[in-house]
């Protein structure tokens, strides 16, 4: 990652030896407490601070921890109950922070999925689903609040496969395409990736945060699929990820908040060899399981060297094991 000039990473849980890793290294990280630690941090201050100390305080500042992501994709999944859970976990979680005095350094939101929205195509018709603003509404005032940006998961491969007859690859892919024209807003987008951007923005603006800063926290391409997974290719991987990455060097806005840089965690820094579910699922990582790249978009993969001993190179595998869930966020430092 250092070698990539990565300069932060997203990892879905706490892992101890990870966080061990990344000590030193300078790389931000912001790490995950999962869904399933939801119910019991809700309803208990201790137990959010007995997390904390477990697996933030200990590691600090050596590890750069950035920001905790509070669950994943709640809202608007099928476990109901998470949804009145998910406040209380994130405030207990934010107080157990400031009692430590880490909440001026460690941020904290919670990823959500294009399930939130009743609507988004075009942008300017992005909003939530009434049915979630009951718990949208007061979790958008709290990270409000703490200043806290919101995170939504995107991604054109998912709108592509899904209607592939009706949706131009190169418009998905970031290729020369005629674009889309939003009549609302007189904004032209060549791009599936900044629509959904701005779609989100559009969605926060009705329910009354237009200030609010939105971050891809999950965006990407699979480079292997199942027949049925359409663009599901190679090339489609590497040309969306390439330009992706040109696109995030810019350090620009979108369309409709041009002031706003975009920011983007790209899914996923491994392929996930023992993942179930569709073969696409095994295939969004930019290397492979070995350290060797997936494909080509400026990355040097890792490779043994005649120097390297058996010991140093069984302890890359070891450290290639532990990041086998790692993000990378292609916000790229020169």
């Amino acid at each position: 990652m250092k070698a990539a000039k990565i300069k932060n990473t997203r990892i879905y849980d706490a892992n101890h030896e990870v966080l061990k890793a990344f000590k030193g290294s300078g790389i931000e990280i912001i790490i995950g407490l999962g869904n399933e630690f939801l119910k019991d941090i809700s309803v208990s201050q201790d137990r959010a601070m007995d997390w904390v100390k477990q697996n933030v305080q200990p590691f600090v500042p050596a590890t750069r921890i950035k920001g905790i992501a509070v669950g994943n994709e709640v809202l608007g999944g099928a476990d109901q109950e998470l949804w009145e859970v998910l406040l209380p976990a994130v405030k207990n979680i934010h107080n157990a922070l400031d009692l430590l005095h880490l909440a001026d350094d460690v941020e904290v939101s919670s990823p959500h999925s294009a399930g939130v929205f009743a609507s988004s195509f075009p942008p300017s018709a992005g909003a939530f689903k009434e049915s979630l603003m009951p718990y949208m509404k007061p979790l958008l005032e709290f990270f409000s609040k703490i200043k806290s940006p919101f995170y939504i998961n995107t991604y054109p491969f998912l709108a592509y496969i899904s209607d592939p007859e009706h949706i131009d690859i190169n418009y998905a892919t970031f290729k020369k395409n005629p674009g889309i024209y939003d009549e609302k807003t007189k904004l032209h987008y060549y791009n599936m990736f900044e629509a959904q951007i701005d779609a989100t923005y559009a969605a926060l603006e009705k329910a009354g945060f237009d200030k609010m800063e939105v971050i891809v926290s999950e965006t990407g391409w699979a480079s292997k699929g199942d027949p049925n997974e359409a663009g599901a290719t190679v090339d489609n991987a590497r040309t969306y990820n390439l330009k992706l990455r040109k696109r995030l060097l810019k350090k620009k806005g979108t369309p409709y908040r041009p002031k706003m840089v975009v920011k983007a965690y790209v899914f996923a820094m491994f392929n996930e060899n023992l993942k179930p579910g569709p073969t696409s699922e095994r295939n969004f990582g930019l290397f492979k399981a070995d350290g060797s790249i997936a494909y080509d978009i400026g990355f040097t993969g890792l490779v043994p060297s005649a120097a390297t001993s058996v010991f140093s190179f069984k302890a890359c595998n070891k450290l290639i094991i532990f990041l086998l869930n790692v993000f990378i966020f292609c916000i790229l430092k020169s």
